[in-house]
């Protein structure tokens, strides 16, 4: 039966949040001009009005995700994104897979941050929630679904399947509900993408708060002030939007199998430059504080981190990038709206802008070149220009969507081999900027002349050297642009690290977020020269077999293919594959798919045989996710098992083909990485001839190539999952198979009943044959089987060690932790100036 009222309350909130944030707009523009007497009753209506637009924002996410949970296919949100055999946190995925379900997200981020804000800003609540009130008018329409004439304003998340599609079923039958969903994508269904998509929105969102913050300074002629309360904000969002794009690093190096973390797509660029531009903007406002310079560079990074973050949604969800990006959205019909969303935006804060320029203080002081300003600058234009390089190319299709709507035509396409184009630019973009970071430290935290320059260097500048001769020598680094890779990095370590050991010698740990985040800096350039550079597959294809057609000859080469059991030599490694595994719900390890039978419905299937002492033989069993197939490759030396590794696909139709996920082996100093690329398909086995063998009890014979023993037959007084009769006889053949190292038994039924025979043969998916007992010729002491054979299991593997890998990871935490130190020192300065009534 379908539910109509879930729906139609999500849609009525939508309404009342789009209305709500209308009203606390116009009621805060009027708290803020009202005289002293109106203030506080303009003041109140305005929080009530923010309290049932926060309240309707969070029941429009409250019904979406009822509407997910509860399996209410009738919905096309539901439908296209959700299934039965999701388990709550990959429902939660769901959620925010569609367009309409990532505003939402954003929708509500905004909701607590104003809270926040109101909470702890009283003296900005006016003119700030303003900003936040329009920017949530804006995000609400696009998920309001309001059709007026032609005229189409944002798209529903609660619209029914049966008004979404055209299908014949709904003319027949409307209010027909589908028994199952479409489902999450595969490379979704990843516990790092039930919390990378909050934590990237959260950035996203954050960035509102210093913008409004400038905006708000701008309307009331505060030109300097609003760098105070907007600083630990901006700081807040590096820190949470950086946090969302490594979160993303690692699910892309954990989930998809192009062997890497960053693969210069449209869509990571479109995250990764409004955080460059971010972070060169706290460096300026940082400077500011110090020393009066920068605030007019600040004013531009600030408003060009938001509008490049609403540029981005525009890229990202306007359909403009088509097949420039596997993780673009498809055209909603919000582009437009996007598209007046980010130039409304932009229109304002030029014109506020140009309005107080004049007024706005600069210092006419010309920065030394020893002098600290001067080198945050340059710092800074290293940041703006790796963006500027980034973002030209990202948006080509935008200029060539541009010029066509004019009914020109332009030719120009992106970088065809976009991770060589990116990296031969920003790689050394990143060894300046940490060369800046290393020696700007130093005139940051002291004053500094030629000569105390180079007596304050010399140390850190040896100390490096040496450090990296050591890593050069040892690691076998021998092409010059990586040595200068490990300079930089190493020198930016030592330098920062000298610096951190003064600031907790002298001051406190709050004073240490800079050096922190730089020396995090040096490591995670350190850790992707390695892991990129010096990447070593070691699955090299010996046999001269050519895997597939339509694979590249380096595909062919750098894949092996290993037959299940059948040892193979992989550099240092003897490897194994061992077959499919599935998961099991209550089972902390993988469960043999061998022993599990489908039963048809969703994630369930009966046991063929009991395992250890989680269940028993004919048990029903709970399967997490039953497509996933997870295959078991054990990896020797010397003879003796070293680990397993269980990396996982899935043949998906929606998604092309097969949909792969590494497994990879971690070490301190590398991770051995390894992704199926090609698996045996036996849903539909392509039978050879059969085979005919007669074979007397002890004797050995082959089958299929493999070594066969038989054992000889026993009479059954029963049999499992049939009734025997009266006078049947039935006859159990019993087989050994030798698979290399691994003894299989094969046991084939034969029942006579009345005259009549009945076989039931045994099929072993693994080896690929079907063998039944045919017949029983006792005159001859001899029993004759039939043999089948179709394909034996295997799969098709690509491993690579990726050296020094968890440098990076470690020094991205490092860099947080810089970020997260510094936001509650500049809180904290805020906090006291607040208190003394100076905010």
């Amino acid at each position: 039966m379908i539910n109509t009222f879930i729906g139609n309350l999500g849609h009525m909130m939508t309404i009342v949040a789009f209305v709500s944030a209308l009203v606390t707009a116009y009621a805060y523009i009027q708290y803020f001009r009202a005289n002293e007497l109106e203030k506080e009753s303009w003041r109140k209506f305005s929080r009530i009005s923010f309290l049932i637009h926060g309240v309707s924002a969070t029941l429009i996410a409250v019904s979406l995700f009822e509407i997910i949970y509860n399996h209410r296919f009738e919905y096309f949100y539901a439908y296209s994104h959700s299934s039965k055999a999701l388990p709550v946190h990959y429902m939660i995925s769901s959620f925010w897979e569609g367009q309409e379900g990532a505003f939402i997200l954003w929708i509500f981020w905004n909701v607590i941050l104003g809270a926040v804000l109101i909470k702890t800003n009283k003296f900005w609540e006016a003119p700030v929630m303003v900003v936040f009130a329009l920017v949530q008018a804006f995000l609400v329409s696009m998920i309001l679904g309001v059709v007026i004439g032609d005229l189409k304003i944002g798209s529903s998340p609660f619209i029914l399947l049966r008004d979404a599609t055209q299908a014949p079923i709904f003319q027949v039958n409307p209010d027909f509900v589908p028994e199952d969903g479409t489902g999450l994508n595969p490379l979704l269904q990843n516990i790092w993408m039930v919390i990378h998509p909050p934590t990237l929105f959260l950035g996203y969102a954050s960035t509102l708060v210093p913008f409004a913050f400038l905006m708000g300074g701008l309307v009331m002629k505060r030109y300097s002030e609003w760098i105070r309360p907007a600083l630990p904000w901006a700081i807040f969002s590096a820190m949470i939007l950086g946090m969302g794009i490594i979160m993303g690093a690692y699910w892309a190096y954990v989930t998809l199998n192009f062997g890497g973390y960053w693969n210069w797509d449209p869509v990571e660029n479109a995250v990764y430059v409004p955080w460059l531009i971010l972070v060169a903007a706290i460096h300026t406002m940082i400077t500011f504080k110090k020393s009066a310079t920068a605030l007019k560079t600040s004013i531009i990074l600030v408003i060009s981190t938001f509008i490049l973050v609403l540029y981005a949604t525009f890229l990202v969800r306007s359909g403009v990038l088509g097949d420039a990006s596997v993780h673009s959205f498809t055209d909603l019909g919000l582009s437009g709206q996007l598209l007046i969303y980010m130039l409304f935006f932009l229109v304002v804060a030029i014109v506020l802008s140009a309005k107080a320029w004049k007024h706005i203080p600069s210092s006419e002081k010309e920065a030394s070149v020893y002098s600290r300003e001067f080198w945050v600058f340059i710092g800074a234009t290293t940041l703006a220009l790796m963006a500027f390089q980034v973002i030209l190319p990202t948006s080509i299709p935008v200029w060539n969507t541009l010029v066509e709507s004019f009914g020109g035509i332009s030719n120009m396409a992106p970088p065809a081999d976009q991770i060589e184009f990116y990296t031969k630019f920003q790689l050394w973009f990143a060894v300046a900027l940490s060369l800046l970071t290393a020696v700007g430290q130093f005139f940051w935290w002291q004053k500094m002349d030629k000569q105390k320059l180079k007596e304050t260097l010399v140390t850190p500048y040896i100390v490096s050297v040496l450090i990296s001769a050591v890593i050069i020598v040892l690691a076998k680094v021998y092409d010059w642009k990586y040595i200068i890779i490990i300079l930089a990095g190493t020198f930016t370590i030592v330098a920062n690290s000298v610096i951190l050991a003064k600031i907790l010698k002298k001051s406190t740990f709050k004073l240490a977020g800079g050096s922190l985040a730089h020396i995090g800096l040096g490591m995670v350039l350190i850790g992707i020269m390695f892991s990129s550079g010096y990447s070593d597959v070691i699955s090299i294809n010996m046999s001269g077999l050519t895997y597939s057609n339509s694979w590249e000859d380096e595909l062919n080469k750098e894949h092996v293919l290993l037959w299940i059991n059948k040892p193979t030599q992989m550099k240092d490694y003897t490897v194994t594959y061992r077959g499919r595994q599935k998961k099991v719900v209550g089972v902390p390890e993988y469960v043999p798919a061998k022993i599990l039978e489908t039963t048809g419905l969703v994630n369930k299937s009966i046991a063929l045989e009991s395992y250890k002492d989680y269940f028993q033989k004919g048990d029903t069993v709970n399967l997490v996710l039953e497509e996933n197939d997870y295959f078991k490759i054990d990896y020797y030396q010397n003879n003796t098992l070293q680990f397993s590794l269980n990396p996982m696909s899935q043949f998906n139709a929606g998604m092309g083909g097969l949909i792969s996920s590494p497994d990879s082996k971690i070490y301190l100093d590398k991770d051995l990485y390894t992704y199926v690329a090609a698996m045996n398909d036996y849903e539909d086995p392509d039978w050879k001839e059969d085979e005919i063998y007669e074979v007397a009890p002890g004797e050995q014979f082959h089958v299929a190539d493999f070594v066969t023993y038989f054992d000889g037959a026993e009479v059954l007084q029963e049999l499992d999952d049939y009734v025997l009769q009266e006078g049947d006889v039935a006859v159990k053949a019993k087989l050994r198979i030798l698979d290399y190292d691994v003894e299989k038994v094969l046991e084939p039924t034969f029942i006579i009943r009345n005259s009549q025979v009945g076989k039931i043969p045994v099929v072993d998916s693994e080896l690929g044959i079907k063998i039944s007992l045919e017949n029983i010729l006792p005159e001859e002491n001899k029993f004759v089987f039939k043999v089948n054979q179709y394909q034996k299991d295997y799969v098709v593997m690509k491993a690579i060690v990726k050296p020094y890998i968890n440098v990076l990871w470690i020094g991205t935490i490092i860099m947080l932790t810089g970020f997260t130190v510094a936001i509650f020192r500049r809180f904290d300065e805020f906090k006291k100036m607040r208190d003394k009534g100076l905010e």
